[in-house]
């Protein structure tokens, strides 16, 4: 099985949706050997934001394509490439401003295209990625699941995923992280112990 490991927090080590994508990945492989992880940091190896450039690559044949045309191409291929081939994801989602960040929306542009990962068809759009399991790590400082202020984050991501035709989607949500050094400790813990329950035999 191949997993594609996405971080997207600029927080580096003080990161705690970092900390717990690693543990994910980690009791992914040694609960299911052979589990083959890329890991793309979204934050350290930023994709540029969607612009006028990444359609003109994408239009323009390789042969006719200027340096920065070919630069975009490269870019939105490897990281299609790395989506299409991945049978499994987990995604780092921190809340920036009661959104995702930009870096992992930047990605997101990048692996929705028409054409690859959905269809518009007479019927209305079609997902052609089914099949693959995402496990999405939100962390937060306040506390947004089920209210109106979470809609740009997890809710965004399960819409994003279902219009790719991704069904199986488990989320594993750390929040309040800070609301003192307690209900840190215990949103972290309470995470970590999400993350074990989704590896036990059902």
């Amino acid at each position: 099985m191949k997993l594609l490991h996405i971080d997207s927090s600029i927080l580096g080590d003080n990161s705690a949706s970092r900390q717990l994508t690693a543990l994910v990945a980690d009791t992914w492989k040694a609960k299911q050997p052979g589990v083959e992880v890329t890991y793309r940091d979204l934050a350290h190896d930023a994709f540029g934001h969607f612009s006028a450039a990444s359609l003109l690559a994408a239009g323009t044949p390789a042969e006719s394509r200027d340096g920065e045309q070919q630069r975009e191409a490269e870019l939105n291929a490897a990281a299609l490439d790395e989506f299409l081939g991945a049978d499994a994801l987990v995604i780092g989602a921190p809340m920036y401003n009661f959104t995702i960040p930009t870096q992992l929306k930047a990605w997101i542009d990048r692996i929705a295209v028409a054409g690859k990962t959905f269809r518009y068809t007479e019927n209305g759009p079609e997902g052609l990625c089914g099949g693959k399991k995402v496990v999405i790590v939100a962390t937060a400082g306040g506390l947004h699941t089920g209210q109106p202020s979470g809609a740009a984050h997890v809710d965004y991501l399960k819409l994003l995923l279902g219009f790719l035709g991704i069904t199986d989607i488990q989320v594993v949500t750390a929040e309040g992280l800070a609301y003192g050094d307690e209900a840190r400790a215990k949103a972290i813990a309470d995470a970590q112990a999400h993350i074990e329950g989704l590896f036990k035999p059902a």
